[in-house]
């Protein structure tokens, strides 16, 4: 099989990200996109992060219906960091003789070189980074030429969704309307659990 992997807060988890999904499982013929949220960072306020358990909660409403989507806990039932490498080495260790790919926007690939173990990923996977800002393909492609010498990287052309979890986020607490960047199913579940948000929540 051809596996994505896809990484994140997904803090909520919202259109642009199962736009960049679908659109790498399109582009890169993929038969299975794995989307994956990280711990919450110790170096975060608690208030801007919903729990693990509700950030699986929306990414599962988010891939309902979607035969390519999976949501996984991996890095939620873990106690260290969650660094890209060690949920590469776990994908690795389920599918030994699988071709891996992890996805990812334009603003992780140009810091990648800066990632835990970077190379050590490189040796295991194809990065496949999928604009997430207009007009920024020349400079992904430079990116992508310094770290071929460390493995195999593509940039796939798409039409960019931009848009952000953070300033969704800040729309909720302000209380500013957000069905267009957000699955209904997910509004409704973060309406019903009052994330983000103070008193009252416009839909």
């Amino acid at each position: 099989m051809r596996i994505g992997i896809y990484g994140g807060s997904f803090n909520p988890v919202h259109n642009g990200h199962i736009h960049l999904a679908e659109n790498a499982a399109d582009i890169l013929n993929l038969d299975r996109v794995y989307l994956v949220p990280s711990r919450i960072s110790p170096h975060r306020s608690s208030d801007e992060y919903a729990s693990g358990e509700d950030r699986m909660e929306m990414l599962r409403l988010a891939c309902e219906g979607n035969e390519r989507l999976f949501p996984c806990d991996f890095e939620l039932k873990n106690d260290r960091k969650s660094y890209s490498y060690y949920t590469v080495e776990e994908f690795r260790r389920k599918f030994p003789d699988d071709e891996l790919f992890l996805l990812m926007g334009s603003d992780m690939l140009l810091c990648f070189d800066s990632w835990y173990r970077f190379e050590d990923i490189m040796k295991e996977v194809t990065l496949a980074v999928v604009s997430r800002n207009d007009g920024d393909f020349e400079q992904l492609e430079e990116k992508a030429e310094n770290l071929r010498k460390f493995g195999k990287v593509t940039v796939c052309p798409t039409e960019p969704l931009e848009m952000s979890s953070s300033e969704i986020r800040k729309k909720i607490a302000e209380n500013e309307k957000i069905p267009c960047y957000l699955n209904e199913n997910v509004v409704q579940y973060i309406t019903s659990r009052e994330l983000y948000r103070g008193d009252t929540f416009v839909l």
